[in-house]
């Protein structure tokens, strides 16, 4: 594109080392002849690029270092000069050079401007005063946290992506999080009127407070200039020590306005379908860049696919121009599950929605359908599963095969059958990829993985979003040439969770890390992280709060505790069998009493209490652990109650002492992690008053001794426990289900609860008779020692986090405040007791006792 004298190399300089930037640099490098070119790289940040798509990751324990996408030895193997702390701030057109801020001019015979944009802050009063950022760079970020740690309530401006990635962080540094989003809804530009009702709904069940309809019109500030509140556009003032302005960005076009080259109405470098400008030596890349649809896009995968178009471009390769993107987009906001593809509020002509919303699940899907019966489009909040097949199908532009009713229903997919996707389907919109290109690369460049797939066509190498879809297409393709399909735990171990297992039980590996080195790739992820732990746990793996462990645990064993939805805890002691002393009762009462707890009684025979704050869990339970009481593991993937009936002991029917054998197993098996969670119920007759039969292993006494059932499930999918022995004795049935759980534990995969696993198993009930009671592989003194150890290793949860000083510094609503309580979590009164306030509701923060220490009460009993 541009004349050049013989001999001497070409200057290409790069204005910007975003993401963009740096895949324009990995894409060029790709090219025919980019070696005739000398490169120069001027940013204005202090460091290589990184991933802003995962910057929240940083309030996670992640560093700068694991974000960055620049190889090591990358910009040396190519001979490009990086100059950090540097921008451009001229560019001479006439001369072909840019001028930076130190004044090094540095001429050029190609100008490519990633520059990137920059957040938007309204023009309100106040909006520089300390206390208030930006969330862009991992700079704003360290500005935040340091800001947070003595900030008790902070305002984010901006319901959008980011807005409410912020959000997430402010809330998990223990902030106290305002919403403030001038539109009607959240995400409006993402999701409809009725997927924002629920996203709002579950967001506020999390203890952040949403404000929609209403806009900042000032930052209020103490006398030491400092942010004291937000004042709203509807009159309103929300009190705030830190404002967080996270309400969308503009193209940073300035450089190009500067220059004369020509830029579009509401801002971006206006370029052509090849990333041109006005100016032939001057190209434009990503969310500085008006294309030729009008439009400027923010999402990371438009601007790779210009990045690439450039490359092309300044390489003269052939190839397809840039003149559109997908918009699709599916993220975790808050925990809570966000999609949306093609066309989400069915704009184009003639067009349909198909809707199923279950606001008790918490569950919204909208398809969008075409006069042609082809899927436009759709919104998913709660639950995202489908969009690896429907935003593919969305973008192939022709009329389903299947129903779209049968798509947007519970368990949809699997009454419909399996979903075929076209090869022009994209499935990685991030880098263009498509089912034909995944085909080709496991039929023609002899792929036999999903890291393979991913190295060959950069597919599931940006947001990830696509990596399930990918998954399912790459298996499929490596089943068609009679490769056996992947069964690993996720892409980081190639091994299945029982297979994991092992590894762990022979080899003795004490950690996630050393699994990881040894056995797996990458980094781990929200699958393989949980997963181990729980291994390490039911092999007695020590303390699931100490080091390493405690970062892998699910949210609930965070805290040991349940967090319900509006952000506060439930508290569960274990009561074995369901049977409790008038002085147990009067303690769990009296605590309920002193905090303000709500109580119910369950179905599993315990007392539960619902309203705790995370500050006021340790207290508590140190009450109960001097009473006697210990963990009910409500919060875990392990056993949880034996209930029982009253037995031979007090009711005329019973054969058998019902309640002495649920409280041995109670205690015997408590306490043990597993696959997913342990019910169980033992009944002393046939009446079955425990519904026994309804369990994970069941117990029902005969007149000759008891019958042991398994496999049973009174959950969302009901099954009756099968029998696998009769009339055993006490000795025999103990040993029986030892050996029963263990062989579950040791066999089952992830999160499978034991009725799916017996279904499952190759050989069904009578392969597991075989195995517990005829010890048929072999390894019955094996799943008898694994159960010894557990036993005689048990150590109450609650009791041991208390003993130790370390693990009870996580147990603050806030990290700078310990023992203030979270304001975000307010109740009602109902029924003479508490519920968590509605959005609507003028809720209470509940006061905390003053610390006391309680052993439990005394009573005297009279006798006569």
């Amino acid at each position: 594109m541009t004349t050049h004298t013989p001999g001497r190399p070409r200057d290409l300089v790069l204005v910007g080392h975003g993401m963009v930037g740096q895949r324009f640099l990995e894409a060029f490098t790709e090219q025919p002849g980019a070696g005739t070119w000398r490169v120069t790289v001027l940013a204005e940040e202090p460091r290589p690029a990184y991933d802003r798509v995962h910057l929240s990751s940083l309030f996670d324990g992640k560093t700068a270092e694991d974000l960055s996408l620049c190889p090591p030895g990358f910009l040396a193997e190519h001979g490009i000069d990086l100059r950090l702390g540097d921008p451009v701030t001229e560019v001479d057109r006439a001369a072909r050079a840019v001028t930076t801020r130190s004044g090094r001019r540095v001429r050029y015979d190609a100008l490519v401007l990633a520059t990137g944009s920059v957040p938007f802050v309204p023009p309100v009063p106040g909006k520089d005063a300390a206390g208030c950022h930006v969330y862009r760079t991992i700079e704003d970020l360290d500005a935040i946290r340091a800001d947070a740690e003595r900030a008790k309530t902070g305002v984010v401006v901006g319901g959008g992506l980011l807005g409410l990635e912020a959000a997430g962080a402010l809330k998990a540094m223990g902030v106290a999080t305002h919403v403030v989003e001038f539109a009607p809804r959240l995400m409006a530009v993402q999701v409809d009127e009725g997927g924002g009702e629920l996203l709002r709904r579950k967001i506020e069940d999390l203890g952040v407070t949403v404000h929609t309809g209403a806009g900042a019109s000032g930052v209020e500030t103490a006398e030491d200039g400092r942010v004291r509140a937000l004042a709203l556009s509807d009159g309103r003032e929300l009190a705030a020590d830190l404002v967080v302005f996270s309400a969308g960005v503009r193209p940073r076009d300035q450089l190009a306005r500067d220059c004369e080259l020509p830029v579009g109405p509401r801002g971006g470098i206006v370029v052509d379908e090849h990333c041109r400008t006005a100016d032939p030596a001057v190209l434009a890349i990503g969310e500085c860049a008006q294309t030729v649809d009008g439009r400027v896009y923010g999402l990371v995968a438009p601007g790779y696919q210009m990045a690439e178009t450039a490359a092309r471009t300044l390489a003269g390769t052939p190839g397809t121009g840039f003149t559109g993107a997908d918009t699709s987009t599916k993220l975790k906001l808050l925990g809570v599950d966000v999609a949306s593809f093609g066309d989400p509020h069915g704009t184009a002509e003639g067009s349909l929605d198909v809707l199923y919303s279950d606001s008790r699940l918490g569950v919204y899907r909208k398809l969008v359908i075409g006069a042609d019966g082809a899927l436009l489009g759709g919104v998913l909040v709660g639950d995202t599963e489908a969009y690896g097949t429907l935003r593919p199908l969305s973008m192939a532009g022709k009329p389903l095969t299947t129903p779209p009713e049968q798509l947007v229903l519970p368990a949809g997919f699997a009454a419909a059958g399996p979903v075929a996707l076209p090869d022009d389907a994209v499935l990685c919109s991030c880098h263009n990829v498509t089912r034909g290109a995944v085909r080709a690369a496991v039929h023609e460049e002899g792929c036999e993985s999903v890291a393979a797939v991913k190295q060959c066509t950069r597919a599931g190498t940006g947001c990830g979003s696509c990596i399930k879809q990918l998954t399912t297409v790459v298996d499929e393709e490596l089943a068609a040439t009679g490769v056996a399909s992947r069964t690993g735990l996720c892409e980081h171990f190639r091994q299945t969770r029982a297979e994991l297992y092992e590894i762990v039980r022979v080899t003795g590996t004490a950690t996630f890390s050393e699994l990881l080195d040894r056995h797996g790739t990458g980094e781990g992820c929200e699958v393989c992280k949980p997963t181990v732990a729980s291994i390490l746990a039911s092999l007695g793996g020590g303390h699931i709060l100490d080091g390493e462990q405690a970062a892998l645990q699910d949210s609930n064993d965070h805290f040991l505790a349940n967090l319900q939805r509006n952000g506060s805890y439930s508290v569960v002691p274990r009561v074995p069998g369901g049977e409790i002393t008038p002085e147990g009762l009067i303690t769990i009462g009296e605590i309920a009493r002193d905090y303000g707890l709500y109580t119910k009684i369950t179905g599993g025979q315990r007392i539960d209490l619902f309203g705790a704050s995370v500050d006021q869990l340790p207290g508590i339970w140190h009450r109960l652990v001097e009473a006697g009481f210990e963990s009910g593991h409500a919060y875990g993937k392990a056993l949880r109650t034996v209930k029982s009936c009253v037995g031979e002991t007090w009711c005329r029917y019973g054969v058998q002492d019902s309640v002495g054998l649920a409280i041995e197993l109670e205690l015997r098996y408590r306490g043990l992690r597993s696959p997913h969670k342990l019910k169980s119920a033992v009944s002393g007759c046939a009446r079955e008053c425990a519904e026994a039969r309804s369990k994970d292993f069941g117990v029902i006494a005969t007149s000759a001794g008891w019958n042991l059932y398994v496999g049973g499930n009174g959950g969302m999918t009901p099954r009756h426990a099968d029998l696998l022995a009769a009339d055993l004795d006490r000795e025999t049935l103990i040993r029986t289900i030892d050996r029963y759980l263990m062989f579950y534990i040791r066999t089952a995969d992830r999160l499978e609860r034991t009725s799916v696993w017996l279904e499952r198993l190759e050989g069904g009930l009578d392969h597991l008779r075989a195995v517990v009671l005829d010890d048929a592989l072999g390894i019955a003194d094996e799943l008898d020692q694994l159960m010894a150890r557990h036993v005689d290793g048990y150590q109450d949860e609650w009791a041991a986090t208390l003993a130790d000083p370390d693990r009870l510094r996580r147990f603050a609503s806030f990290v700078n405040a310990p023992g203030t309580p979270d304001p975000a979590v307010t109740f009602v009164p109902e029924r003479g007791q508490i519920r968590p306030a509605r959005p609507d509701e003028d809720g209470q923060i509940l006061a905390t006792p003053a610390p006391v220490l309680v052993a439990g009460p005394r009573l005297e009993v009279l006798t006569p």
